[in-house]
């Protein structure tokens, strides 16, 4: 396939990294000669300097022939004319655009060909504060991924020492929950996925994934996590666009208080948030900490555009008392360096939306795909086709599936039903499978699997 990324930012450079190695034609394009020459270094894509949404530039980068425009510049309108020059210049099939800001979005007629040509639409900060709220609604999960509209999800969370996890088998695991259908999809230890069996024990400071339909959810984290008490005071450390729409989505279930900075946005905040109280002041202010009852916070939540801001701001509200605490990092590369210590969750914009992308420029019929382990692994949901002669999985057990090592198949959703992988079920047609991968370089091999034959129609 051949896309070209406009934008060789942390998503950009990101999603390059992840389709170059899977035999795709890249070109990347960027105003930045210095960042273009360091991913050409890494990576084996063409790279064009220049304003992504000049036509010569789209010219030179191959859009007459391009199968998609991935436009995920740190300007939305950049994105937006370059679309829509891709569309109305050179036929681009497929074009995706990353949109921050919120008054664009609210106007649902605005992209389309008769308007601005965008395809798939690309929100930030929607997805992230999707992804906060379903944390919040889980506590003591590391992450919580939706698939099939939200019918299965699949959770991570950790082995606590003192916890009931460590030193338990697979077999005792599921035997502690005889009414719950469910399955562990991947132990990682000391950043290494694990070999399944049974009998494998869980160690202190496993990372597991498990999963399971959504409403099972909550009663299997009970028994994994017994100690994590549902949340009920949060405070919100930035107002910016992220802390208002996640204020908005949970005030009305939560105690909710936001500490902002600049006193315009705090009137802005306090204009549009019936149910949250709105501070003036710095999220790193020990003094404005203390006077909130940070001691009796159960959740706090670092969420302004700087990562040194918001790491230090996390660590002095669990050094002053407060039970959780979550953490924005823009940048993916210190994801993993602080999660886990003092602070409980470090939460990336960029996988999030990387995530997202996957999902679209994927081959096959790839319903969604999210991105794990700060990129190293992935889990997505693929859309089973043909029959028996046609398909090297339809009819077939999970058993029988020629499958890349370590990939695990979690469980399988047909029509309304949540059916957890066993190696005994037999996959059908419009079976929407999801599989677990602790390598991405898998991936093709995973495509070309569920790929129809020619005498498929």
């Amino acid at each position: 396939m051949k896309i070209i990324i406009l934008g060789a930012g942390q998503v950009g450079g990101t999603l390059a990294e992840h389709l170059a190695g899977e035999a795709n034609d890249i070109t990347v394009v960027d105003s930045d000669a210095g960042r273009l020459r360091e991913l050409a270094t890494r990576l084996d894509i063409r790279t064009v300097r220049g304003a992504a949404s000049f036509p010569w530039v789209l010219r030179q980068a191959g859009a007459e022939d391009a199968d998609m425009l991935v436009a995920v510049t740190n300007s939305d309108e950049t994105n937006m004319v370059a679309c829509q020059v891709a569309y109305h210049l050179f036929h681009t099939p497929v074009k995706i655009a990353r949109v921050r800001e919120s008054a664009y979005l609210t106007h649902s007629g605005l992209f389309s060909h008769e308007a601005i040509a965008v395809d798939v639409l690309i929100s930030p900060e929607q997805l992230v504060t999707h992804y906060i709220r379903r944390l919040i609604e889980c506590p003591g999960a590391l992450q919580v991924l939706d698939f099939a509209g939200g019918k299965a999800q699949l959770v991570a969370t950790k082995a606590q020492y003192g916890g009931p996890l460590p030193r338990l088998s697979i077999a005792e695991l599921h035997a502690r929950l005889p009414n719950i259908d469910w399955r562990v999809a991947a132990i990682f230890r000391r950043g290494k996925s694990l070999e399944l069996t049974e009998q494998t024990q869980i160690a202190v400071d496993d990372e597991l994934f498990f999963i399971a339909a959504r409403e099972q959810i909550k009663g299997i984290m009970a028994q994994l996590q017994p100690q994590q008490d549902r949340y009920r005071r949060i405070i919100i450390g930035g107002g910016g666009h992220i802390g208002e729409r996640l204020a908005e989505a949970i005030e009305t279930h939560y105690q909710v208080k936001i500490i902002e900075l600049s006193q315009t946005r705090c009137r802005q905040l306090a204009e549009v948030l019936n149910n949250t109280l709105v501070l003036n002041g710095n999220a790193s202010d020990r003094e404005l900490l203390l006077e909130e009852n940070i001691a009796s916070t159960d959740l706090f939540l670092a969420l302004t555009q700087s990562d040194e801001a918001n790491i230090m701001s996390s660590l002095l509200a669990r050094r002053l008392g407060a039970r959780k605490v979550m953490t924005l990092i823009n940048n993916p590369a210190y994801v993993d360096l602080i999660q886990g210590g003092t602070i409980d969750v470090a939460i990336s914009p960029q996988l999030a939306t990387i995530g997202t992308l996957l999902s679209h420029v994927r081959r096959g019929d790839i319903h969604s795909a999210h991105s794990l382990r700060g990129g190293a692994a992935e889990a997505i949901e693929l859309v089973a086709h043909g029959d028996a002669k046609s398909s090297r999985v339809v009819g077939r057990s999970c058993a029988q599936l020629a499958l890349p090592p370590g990939t695990r198949i979690g469980a399988i959703i047909r029509g309304e039903e949540v059916l957890i992988a066993a190696d005994d079920l037999v996959i059908a047609e419009n079976d929407h499978v999801i599989l677990f991968l602790p390598e991405k370089k898998y991936i093709r091999e995973v495509e070309r699997l569920f790929q129809v034959g020619w005498n498929f129609f």
